[in-house]
């Protein structure tokens, strides 16, 4: 059964771990004067730990499904833990890359709680139990940043993976405490687990529509922030520190994601994915005048963020709806294709800024919302007969 206790450490495991992925990031200049590196092979580490992070979705987070969930869970924690001691005692680039890959790989353990989650509570308010420990996440996601640059200005770069070696062991203990044991639904080999994703994606159309829907949201999502750097500098004339005080911005994302929730589980998905992608169309139409006024990014950055992550909760909660045997697997699917949409944004956003500036930039993330509102519609079902197995 799912508890308000239990709820509250589910979502702080997921801030807590999500929160690893970009530890690195703020102290790359440090890591590269400590290590005498050039600051172009500092940045091998970042992307490590991303590449980590996709093979992990792919390859440990379907295991939800075949195995109990307290024990993979246990087991993902310790390991990440062993990652961040080798990256705060790493005497190389390469040494410090591996250890990124390692925790990237591990640290999917959010994509297995939230899952976990929905089985605890019965499967019942779906979007609200999402909602939650996706906004523990995003607070993980957000706060990494601002944390690891202060441990790391005080401290320095090793003191970051340190600190977070220690909060991961007191989360651990507390799960080690208090999380329930929750058998697995399938019996099938991992082999074949792997081998019926590409059928689980090509054979429900539900499956099929939210994961378009999910590239699409994702691709308008990275085209802006890999191009606000620029625009800032180039329009404003404002620099890195300012760019970067944008994520705090997004923070919004992070206490409206229940509140998507909490819209899903009354109104319905589709009531619920018009609302949120609509909210992101008006976002790319505050920021395509965002070269007028600084305040209409702010504006923008806000609407983009609700509308983004509260799509997510969304189509999270529909495919939680599907057979509770395949939700790791159905997990595993959104996520590796959000990641490819966001992938695509962020090549695209910055070739279109060099072709057209950020005119080029906003049409495109007005395309790619004003698709992605009738996708995401679609992707929801008629009625809650239809979302149930």
């Amino acid at each position: 059964m799912l508890t308000r206790r239990l709820t509250a450490v589910l979502a702080a495991t997921c801030a807590v771990t999500a929160s690893n992925l970009y530890l690195i990031q703020p102290v790359l200049g440090q890591v590269a004067a400590d290590l005498r590196i050039g600051e172009g092979t500092a940045g091998i580490v970042p992307t490590t730990t991303q590449l980590g992070c996709a093979a992990g979705i792919l390859l440990l987070v379907p295991l939800g499904d075949i195995r109990d969930r307290r024990p993979l869970i246990l087991a993902m924690m310790a390991a990440t833990t062993l990652a961040l001691v080798g990256a705060a005692v790493a005497p190389s680039v390469g040494w410090l890359a591996a250890a990124g890959f390692l925790i990237g790989l591990f640290t999917a353990i959010p994509q297995v709680v939230l899952p976990l989650g929905v089985a605890l509570n019965g499967g019942e308010r779906s979007g609200h139990v999402v909602g939650i420990l996706q906004g523990g996440l995003l607070v993980g996601l957000l706060a990494s940043r601002a944390y690891a640059g202060a441990v790391g200005e005080a401290l320095g770069w090793r003191a970051v993976y340190w600190c977070s070696m220690g909060m991961m062991i007191i989360v651990g203990l507390v799960l080690l405490r208090v999380l329930p044991s929750a058998p697995a639904r399938s019996a099938i080999r991992y082999p074949d687990l792997l081998r019926s994703l590409p059928k689980l994606l090509l054979d429900n159309r539900s499956v099929l529509r939210v994961c378009a829907a999910g590239v699409f949201v994702g691709a308008a999502f990275g085209v802006f922030w890999n191009t606000l750097p620029f625009v800032l500098l180039h329009d404003f004339g404002l620099g890195p520190a300012v760019a970067g005080l944008f994520g705090l911005v997004a923070a919004a994302s992070a206490l409206t994601s229940p509140l998507a929730g909490r819209l899903t589980d009354r109104l319905g998905p589709r009531v619920g994915q018009l609302t949120l992608v609509s909210i992101l169309l008006l976002g790319w139409a505050a920021l395509a005048v965002g070269q007028e006024w600084l305040g209409w990014l702010v504006i923008g950055t806000v609407l983009l963020d609700i509308g983004v992550w509260g799509n997510q909760v969304v189509n999270q909660s529909v495919l939680f709806g599907l057979d509770a045997s395949h939700h790791n697997r159905l997990n595993t699917l959104y996520f590796f294709t959000r990641y490819l949409g966001i992938a695509i944004g962020l090549a695209c956003g910055s070739q279109l800024w060099v072709l057209g500036g950020w005119p080029a930039v906003a049409t495109l993330g007005l395309v790619l919302s004003a698709i992605a509102l009738p996708a995401a519609v679609l992707a929801a079902p008629r009625s809650e007969r239809q979302h149930a197995v």
